[in-house]
């Protein structure tokens, strides 16, 4: 089985107002083969900076541990607190030796501090995505002899440009993104 392109969403949420809206569409995803979650954090941050973290995964506490753990490593944050993270970076480190080191480590400069990119007294849901959709697109692109070079959102103000947003909506879209707010 070939897994999907995997992607790190990090969403922030000022005041947060949980009713499980965001649980359910990623649900209706995951049962139309759109993506699966891998793994689901959220984080509180305290005024002072202090994290409280809670998994919202659907996996079991072994697959929790064995998968968030390796997640954790990526971000420096560990289902199982500190040790698991060092036990997600020891796994990661073997995966990736059994692969025959394929791809080196990021840099210090490269390595992206999704921890502290969330503001004090705020929430956070980090969410693993696998994009099943993509598997077929990627595999004729590796096929054809590419490669990804970039990839990443595209703001909404930036889609008036060329049409495909009135700027009311994307003015309307840019300010829930970056409120949190609006319902």
């Amino acid at each position: 089985m070939s897994i999907g392109p995997v992607q790190l969403l990090v969403l922030g949420f000022n005041h947060p107002e949980f009713h499980g809206e965001i649980i359910a569409e990623l649900e209706r995803l995951r049962q139309n083969d759109t993506v699966r979650v891998i793994d689901a954090l959220a984080v509180y941050k305290d005024k002072s900076g202090e994290l409280e973290v809670e998994h919202l995964s659907n996996l079991t506490q072994d697959e929790a541990i064995e998968i968030g753990t390796v997640i954790g490593a990526l971000i420096g944050l560990g289902i199982a607190g500190e040790a698991g993270s060092e036990a997600g970076a020891v796994l990661g480190a073997e995966k990736v030796e059994q692969a025959g080191g394929l791809h080196p480590l990021p840099s210090e400069q490269e390595l992206w501090d999704v921890i502290g990119d969330i503001p004090n007294d705020s929430a956070a849901a980090l969410i693993l995505l696998e994009h099943h959709w993509a598997v077929p697109l990627r595999d004729a692109v590796t096929r054809a002899g590419g490669l990804r070079i970039a990839d990443g959102f595209i703001s909404p103000l930036d889609l008036v440009a060329i049409g495909l947003h009135t700027a009311e909506e994307a003015e309307r879209l840019q300010t829930l993104t970056n409120t949190g707010s609006g319902g």
